[in-house]
């Protein structure tokens, strides 16, 4: 079954996955397959450093990938607000009571657990409400499915708080089976992981994620590619191609944005046949993000007439004043002009393009990398989210074969 992407349609595409290095455990949760696949996978995609003058990673600035409508950051710190008020902020006496209650081994309410955690202010705080977590949970067991979703409290208490640490040891404990039911859950927790940089956990966390049978959407695969992407290594490239076959399997939907971290992460690895796949799912052609990318997998491709006719396009299109024309970034158009030196005749045609483009205010200064992370116009909100401050592609460890042991 096809695919449905928001803004890209599409077929079917070869089957991805890592070679042993990589820890086949973990491929195998995140998105199983034969291991004919795996195998031909691995001798289709042998890889080769990407050519100087690439396009590399941004420097440091604020990355996009969900919104506050997402994340509910603000709404959480509102009913904070309310509940302390509703409390007249006495607070030292409420939580001397919980913990009274805890060391008698009281009955712990949904509306004590929920009053707390909105009161909760510092990592001493979160400590409290941790014993508070387990022991509602024990008392709650059967019926957790069924009541309120406390699993998006807790994360966006540390997730305002910075405090990554107990929210990746409560989402992993087996005795908290069924407290982190929902996928917002695990987005506000690889949200956080990725603002700080921390790639490889959050991949962790989405191993996570689907040994406990929590269905993936399109939040779920967005995040996914765009961490497989900012690992930056081969075998972070072939998880995502396997993200992608297994969303293409189950017919779901798919945000453009998606395929476009995937293209640039195939690009990355010079694996031009998987991008020029990624490309050809994409339907929306008017897109911005799409066309530099598209630039790209024709340069990568050694198509460089079909290069200057994009471009060439570009200029040429006739459009009514109110809609705004495609733009290039700065960054892309360097790689295409380094490239086009090989040809002097395209190399003039293409100066003569980049006029063109510079006069009609066609070329930004926006990296690709900015493009990635930029927050679609069509979304409600463009709240500041993901201000990430780390620079440019992290590097993997060898924690592949260890991510589910432990």
């Amino acid at each position: 079954m096809a695919p449905r992407p928001e803004e890209a349609g599409g077929g079917g595409g070869a089957a991805s996955a890592p070679p042993r290095g990589l820890g086949r455990e973990m491929a195998a949760v995140l998105a199983g397959g034969s291991g004919r696949a795996a195998r031909e996978a691995a001798r289709r995609s042998a890889v080769r450093p990407p050519p100087s003058g690439g396009w590399g990673c941004a420097p440091a600035g604020k990355r996009y990938l969900l919104t506050e409508e997402d994340i509910k950051l603000q709404e959480f710190q509102q009913m904070k607000v309310a509940i302390r008020n509703e409390l007249h902020g006495n607070k030292d006496q409420y939580f001397k009571n919980i913990k009274e209650k805890l060391k008698k081994n009281g009955i712990i309410l949904r509306n004590e657990l929920k009053n707390l955690l909105h009161l909760c202010q510092n990592s001493s705080d979160v400590e409290l409400a941790r014993k508070i977590i387990y022991r509602y949970h024990e008392q709650n067991r059967i019926r957790a499915l069924h009541n309120f979703k406390f699993g998006p409290l807790f994360m966006r208490l540390c997730y305002e708080l910075d405090l990554e640490r107990p929210a990746v040891e409560l989402i992993k404990d087996q005795n908290l089976h069924g407290f982190f039911s929902d996928s917002t859950s695990f987005h506000i927790l690889m949200t956080m992981l990725f603002k700080k940089g921390h790639f490889e956990s959050a991949l962790e966390v989405l191993v996570e994620m689907k040994k406990q049978g929590i269905p993936f959407n399109k939040e779920t695969y967005l995040l996914a590619v765009a961490i497989c992407y900012k690992l930056g290594s081969p075998e972070s490239s072939k998880i995502s191609a396997r993200l992608l076959e297994e969303a293409q399997l189950k017919g779901d939907t798919l945000p453009l944005r998606a395929y476009c971290f995937a293209m640039a992460a195939a690009l990355k690895q010079n694996d031009v046949a998987q991008a020029k796949f990624y490309c050809s799912q994409i339907m929306r052609t008017e897109n911005k993000l799409y066309n530099n990318l598209k630039v790209l997998v024709q340069l990568r491709s050694g198509l460089l007439k079909e290069v200057i006719n994009t471009l060439e396009a570009a200029v040429e299109v006739d459009t009514p004043p109110f809609v705004k024309r495609t733009e290039f970034s700065e960054q892309v158009l360097a790689t295409v002009r380094e490239k086009m030196e090989e040809s002097p005749d395209l190399s003039v045609k293409l100066g003569d393009i980049y006029t063109k483009l510079q006069a009609s205010g066609q070329i930004t200064m926006c990296t690709l990398e900015d493009m990635l992370f930029q927050i679609p116009s069509s979304k409600k909100t463009t709240a500041k989210l993901l201000n990430q401050k780390q620079l440019g592609c992290q590097g993997t460890n060898p924690l592949w074969s260890n991510l589910l042991l432990g």
